[in-house]
């Protein structure tokens, strides 16, 4: 996902404070060559005159006070404030002295705009440059209207460099926070979204595994309770048989605590053998109510993703579940059919059937095809009911498969 900022590197607040640094070292270095080129200059012009020792002294002093400012921060505390009215006092002494030391208030303008409140700012640039222009006429032999305007423009300018610049950096933060609580609320919102749908998937896999064998042992047991007393032998099988849901129930428990991946697709003879043994499985469960046939048309051009196998065969569980509770069929048939771009299973039944707008069978019961056709369109699939009272009904569900590429002849 793509943000803004595709051009050069991203903005960062690091990145700022690296800029800022840098523009930092930058005045620092400028004010350490004019100080010694003002020094250069006074020495060569007026050597051996008895304020040169004061020059001297005052400019290492100036050197020495400007180290210190750094230590200090930038922030107006009371201790930068005091350094920075010692730092200016110092310079102006110099500058009373030797007019040529005018041009290190370039460099204190920044000093002044980093340290002061916009308006105590401005007016130390406006003092500075006063002073900067009265320096330059003492220098001139007469007067010069460059001398007057030059240093205003050049304090004008770097002023408005320096205002610009913290603006930017102002805005560049605004955004850059924006940017982060943006990045920070999509990945709160698709964490919720992934949360709901892996719940979504969850409640699809109980029920159509734990609830439809709890729901058939139910069964099983009522019809022993019924036959105890009549024909223990048929209340013995089917206590047998709903122990036989029971141990495939765990079975299931136990995958969704591994892996979530069916259990019969587990044991490693995939989605054929996985269908096979449902339908006999749900044979054995009926006990001659029902019998379900598999049949398996064609074979896959490519292996099915695990997804796919696992909703196929979740999607014959629950339609089967629907067959058993709703249907009152005597017969039903699994048939997976293997085309070229597509895999089909249709679950067909004889049973009294329904009218598919009407709703689905069974009253509020109403989860099972809901979750077909949410499973289905995970994988981009469809999901199609033929239905008519009396007439049975038919089951299909179609997942798209990638074809493989060819060989090039």
């Amino acid at each position: 996902m793509r943000h803004g900022y595709e051009d050069g590197p991203r903005p960062t607040p690091e990145r700022d404070a690296d800029d800022t640094r840098s523009l930092a070292l930058l005045m620092h270095a400028a004010f350490f060559l004019l100080l010694g080129a003002s020094l250069a200059r006074f020495l060569l012009r007026h050597p051996g005159e008895a304020r040169t020792p004061w020059i001297i002294g005052l400019s290492i002093a100036l050197a020495v006070l400007y180290v210190v400012g750094p230590v200090l921060g930038s922030r107006p505390t009371a201790r930068s404030l005091v350094w920075l009215g010692g730092l200016v006092v110092v310079w102006m002494v110099v500058v009373v002295l030797a007019p040529s030391f005018a041009w290190c208030a370039v460099p204190l303008f920044y000093t002044g705009l980093r340290i002061l409140p916009p308006r105590a700012a401005y007016a130390l640039v406006a003092l500075l440059t006063l002073l900067v222009v009265a320096a330059q006429l003492r220098l001139a032999h007469g007067f010069d209207p460059n001398l007057v305007l030059a240093p205003p423009a050049v304090a004008a300018v770097a002023t408005a460099v320096f205002v610009h610049m913290r603006r930017q950096a102002v805005r560049q933060s605004g955004l850059i926070d924006d940017l982060l609580r943006t990045r920070r609320e999509l990945a709160a919102t698709e964490r919720r979204e992934g949360t709901l749908a892996e719940r979504q998937r969850l409640s699809m896999e109980i029920h159509d595994t734990l609830a439809q064998g709890l729901s058939s042992q139910q069964m099983l047991l009522q019809a022993a309770d019924r036959t105890w007393d009549t024909d223990p032998a048929a209340a013995r099988r089917h206590i047998r048989t709903a122990e036989g849901i029971a141990e495939r129930n765990l079975a299931e428990a136990r995958r969704f605590v591994h892996d979530l991946a069916p259990a019969d697709l587990a044991e490693g003879g995939g989605l054929d053998a996985a269908l096979h043994a449902l339908a006999a499985r749900e044979t054995a469960q009926a006990q001659g109510r029902l019998t379900v046939r598999c049949h398996i048309e064609g074979a896959p051009h490519t292996v099915l993703p695990d997804r796919t196998q696992s909703a196929l065969l979740r999607i014959a569980q629950g339609a089967l579940a629907n067959v058993t509770e709703h249907a009152g069929a005597t017969e039903a048939a699994l048939t997976l059919t293997h085309l070229d771009d597509r895999t089909v299973l249709d679950i067909a039944d004889n049973g009294h059937g329904f009218t598919p707008t009407a709703g689905t069978p069974g009253g509020v019961r109403g989860h099972g095809l809901p979750a077909m056709r949410a499973r289905l369109h995970q994988l981009g699939g469809t999901l199609t009911i033929e239905s008519a009272p009396g007439e049975g009904t038919v089951v299909t569900a179609t997942v798209p498969v990638a074809p493989t590429p060819q060989d090039p002849a």
